[in-house]
């Protein structure tokens, strides 16, 4: 059995000064905080519980900076929060990276094996993706040249290749398909639907509210940081296409069964 759960968990970006000028700013505009603010931080999380269960297909929603692609992380254990708990039972693959552990001197080849390290696999996965991978991205002889030499297309071939080779019991998605050409999107857009068939528990972030009805049973509206509303698809998408634009005082919202 998966699950997920969150106990007030907070995570805060420190802001740095004349040393790392550029990113402070980033930050600061990813976030939507004002130049000359005085914060030695960003909190990009702030006390947020949730709790998550086998079968559950979670959708992420929100304005950029809101915290979605940080509680991903955090989910995918590529951050760990200053505050707060968290408790993931299952195997997780994290599909929000693109090219995690890949060398761009390596050979497209020579890359599989360190992502699906990372990404958890056993030796025996590795050596399937290692048969599977070339063929199915259609890189063809490119498969033994450095991936510094790819085009984009080739790239995200391979990289979603590469982290769709591995079968996890939770898998957390920052966005749907976007990238490639529509042939590579609609192969790819089978093969990861096989494999949400097989995944316990989904948790994907979106801009597209289609999407989200289409993937998801439950919705969690986030701002700020913090949780506006959980709970099912059209009450929470209904909510926040009314206040999205306004000023909304965050509640921690559990979602209650009946």
């Amino acid at each position: 059995m998966a699950s997920i759960k969150l106990d007030d968990v907070s995570f805060w970006y420190p802001m740095f000064d004349s040393t790392g000028r550029s990113l402070k700013v980033a930050l600061m505009r990813q976030f939507g905080i004002e130049r000359g603010s005085g914060l030695s931080e960003v909190r990009a999380l702030s006390n947020v519980s949730l709790e998550l269960r086998d079968g559950d297909r979670l959708g992420l929603i929100g304005r950029n900076g809101a915290g979605k692609s940080t509680l991903l992380r955090v989910l995918a254990r590529l951050l760990h929060p200053q505050e707060g708990g968290v408790r993931v039972q299952g195997r997780t693959v994290p599909l929000i990276t693109r090219g995690l552990g890949m060398h761009p001197e390596l050979s497209g080849y020579q890359n599989i094996e360190v992502p699906m390290r990372l990404l958890g696999a056993t030796g025996r996965e590795i050596k399937q993706a290692r048969d599977e991978v070339p063929e199915w991205s259609g890189l063809g002889d490119f498969i033994h040249l450095p991936v510094r030499t790819y085009s984009t297309g080739m790239y995200a071939r391979l990289v979603f290749a590469i982290c769709t080779a591995v079968r996890g019991d939770i898998l957390v998605m920052d966005e749907w398909l976007s990238a490639g050409d529509a042939d590579f999107v609609s192969k790819a857009q089978a093969r990861l639907e096989s494999l949400l068939g097989v995944t316990r528990i989904v948790v994907l972030s979106s801009h597209s509210l289609e999407i989200i009805r289409k993937m998801c049973n439950i919705v969690c509206w986030m701002d700020r940081g913090e949780i506006v509303m959980v709970g099912p698809v059209e009450a929470v998408l209904s909510a926040y296409l009314k206040g999205a634009q306004a000023v909304v005082q965050p509640v921690h919202a559990a979602r209650t069964t009946s």
